[in-house]
């Protein structure tokens, strides 16, 4: 009896080609590396529309290199991020690598010819410093490689592809912050770093790679990102967009109303509680909820009641007390600061003192010397009557005007002493009037003291009385807000649920899309793998799911990374069909080393070859780079466009060892 699969067999690969397309809609014709700006041309590599292999032979496949000879270091996955960094990614390659290009090649310039439906976009960007970038419609790489001025920036170029291809919706439908562009994320997913190893169909960048792609190309949440595929391959609309940021919506009301009811629900019972232990009734016989109400409400206003029977006070007493209190601390205050005041008037005036006394001395023998002169010229000492008729000096020291300086300055002295004896006596006669002054002050602190506290007693009873009554409203009014609360919560909670049923038809709608998808995926699959496998994409609420099913689930290693291929290479055709918003462009930097056989290898080449001769023409890009060698058929022109080894250095992609 036939089976289900031979009544409705698998559909084999097919690509409809969009009548008038000739050739890729984006597709990059040279790559060129210059070591500075018109100078030395480090390599000048012309691509394709179709399949572009970048070979680096390992060890006995290179046919004219060293049978030691290693494919890795090359410059393999150099040149993908050069590429990248040409379409607009921010960086070439990691920074250590940064730093050591950019001091090999201080002026260095990459450049590209980047075909956006049939015209030439001439793109120059620095590999060193100090140089400007530029993205020139319809410019000569050449020349604009060596263009001075005002520098144009790569935006031109991220702004016609992303107006041209991908239209302005598609941000929108990826929900990408506002100015955004969806290009950079489209560029992520079309160059998976190889870092990512093929592991998973929604990781395309590693922190490794510090290639500084925008959210939500990177990053460790892949629910933004998965949002982002889906409006790639037309598998959301802006009516599932609106109705997802509706469900997002009520799921976080419904979340902050749970909280504030759970809020709620902890103020009430401890307010009870507290009223219950306050009030002291714990271990009595209380009725449940709403009625404890009730019996709280009687008790606290019996309560209430008692703390407006207690004498008020003397609120006269009170008052004059502290006034008492203000003018002995005042008194205090100004006699500490008459003791500050002398204290620190006393050194200064023991110091004029000291200066006083010691011009005493030099006074005392100025009038000695005033009795007995001295010849101001010869310094000899003569008697008064030859000093009259002395003919070399007329002056002469007058005895009666020194003798009153030196007892001036005596007076003075003794009058400076006075004064310092009477700083001292204010000083010991201000220490009994402060030590009085603070008893005073002690004695009104006391007496405020204790006014305020019969005041307190009375005060404090009374509001805590008018507590026990206002805690008791307010669970009275929690009560309310609760039941309100559990209202709302049931109606958000229904709103929810009609939102994600809404969601789910939704995702039955974009059924179609991913059908597409998993109709050429299972094609893949089966050339791949042979006629017996069959391979499932599923869009689930965890992501995308693939399945290879070849004599059961296949979940190994090596099938995840073939999973991940046969995708990349099944929205490839349907780019091609002009059936996603992304070109038919796709970067694969070495999958064989994601552990893949080397018949499905050689296999997955000759599925590219169809693609481009037999099912579609040379209507899309696919560069791969590869260590193993390609099958024999597709390793030479047209197909092979570079060949790169990882010794010598001149053999490398910047020709020389970093």
């Amino acid at each position: 009896m036939p089976q289900p699969d031979d009544l409705f067999p698998e559909p084999p690969l097919s690509v409809e080609v969009p009548a008038g397309l000739t050739q890729p809609r984006l597709w990059v014709r040279r790559l060129k590396i210059w070591a500075e700006p018109g100078g030395e041309v480090i390599r000048d590599i012309e691509l394709r529309p179709g399949l572009n292999i970048i070979w680096s032979p390992d060890g006995g496949d290179d046919p004219v290199g060293s049978q030691a000879g290693i494919g890795h270091g090359s410059g393999k996955t150099l040149l993908c991020r050069l590429l990248r960094y040409c379409l607009g990614e921010t960086r070439f390659a990691d920074e250590v690598q940064r730093d050591a290009i950019s001091t090999a090649f201080l002026n260095g310039v990459v450049g590209a010819e980047v075909m956006l439906d049939g015209i030439c976009w001439a793109v120059a960007r620095p590999l060193g410093v100090n140089r400007k970038h530029f993205a020139i419609e319809g410019g000569d790489l050449d020349t604009v490689a060596s263009m001075e001025g005002t520098a144009s920036g790569i935006e031109p170029l991220l702004d016609a592809i992303e107006n041209n291809i991908l239209g302005n919706q598609t941000a929108q439908l990826a929900r990408l912050p506002s100015g955004q562009k969806a290009w950079p994320v489209a560029l992520a997913w079309a160059s998976r770093d190889q870092e990512c190893r093929f592991n998973n169909v929604l990781e395309w960048r590693s922190p490794s790679s510090e290639s500084d792609a925008p959210q939500p190309a990177s990053g460790e949440a892949k629910g933004p990102r998965l949002l982002a595929l889906r409006a790639f391959v037309n598998a959301i609309t802006e009516d599932e967009q609106a109705a997802r940021s509706r469900e997002q919506q009520t799921a976080s009301e419904l979340e902050n109303s749970k909280r504030q009811k759970s809020f709620l629900e902890w103020d009430q019972q401890r307010r009870i509680e507290r009223l219950i232990r306050d009030l002291g009734l714990d271990g009595e016989s209380l009725p449940e909820m709403p009625l404890l109400i009730d019996s709280l409400k009687s008790v606290a206003e019996e309560r209430l009641a008692a703390a407006a029977k207690l004498p008020a006070g003397d609120k006269g007493e009170l008052a004059a007390a502290r006034r008492d209190l203000q003018n002995a601390s005042t008194q205090l205050r100004e006699l500490e600061l008459k003791l500050e005041r002398l204290n620190a008037q006393k050194p200064v005036e023991e110091k004029l003192l000291a200066q006083i006394n010691s011009a005493l001395p030099g006074l005392s023998a100025a009038a000695q010397t005033a009795a007995t002169p001295v010849c101001p010229i010869c310094e000899v000492p003569i008697d008064k009557v030859l000093a009259d008729g002395c003919k070399l000096s007329h002056k002469l020291h007058d005895e009666a005007e020194c003798r009153a300086r030196w007892e001036a300055q005596r007076r003075e002295a003794s009058d400076q002493q006075a004064k310092i004896d009477g700083l001292r006596s204010e000083i010991e006669a201000s220490k009994p009037q402060i030590a009085i002054a603070q008893q005073a002050r002690q004695q009104a602190e006391d007496r405020v003291r204790r006014l305020e506290q019969a005041a307190d007693a009375r005060n404090s009873t009374w509001r805590s009385a008018t507590r026990y009554v206002d805690d008791v409203q307010r669970s009275a009014d929690l009560v309310d807000e609760l039941e309100k609360a559990k209202v709302g919560i049931s109606a958000l909670d229904g709103d929810l649920q009609r939102a994600r049923e809404q969601l789910r038809g939704f995702e039955g709608k974009q059924a179609k899309a991913i059908h597409a998808i998993s109709e050429k995926f299972s094609a893949i699959i089966r050339l791949l793998l042979g006629e017996e496998a069959k391979g499932t994409v599923r869009l689930t609420g965890k992501g995308i799911d693939l399945t290879v099913d070849v004599g059961g689930d296949r979940r190994t290693a090596a099938i995840q990374s073939l999973k991940v291929l046969a995708f990349d290479l099944a929205c490839l055709c349907l780019s091609i069909e002009g059936r996603t918003r992304i070109p038919a462009f796709f970067i694969h930097d070495s999958p064989r080393e994601a552990d893949l056989g080397q018949t499905i290898y050689e296999r997955y080449f000759q599925i590219l070859l169809d693609i481009e001769e037999r099912l579609a023409g040379a209507v899309f890009q696919y560069v791969i780079t590869t260590t193993t060698k390609p099958p024999v058929s597709l390793n030479q022109l047209p197909w092979r466009r570079e060949v790169l080894r990882g010794e010598p250095g001149d053999q490398r992609l910047l020709r020389r060892n970093l």
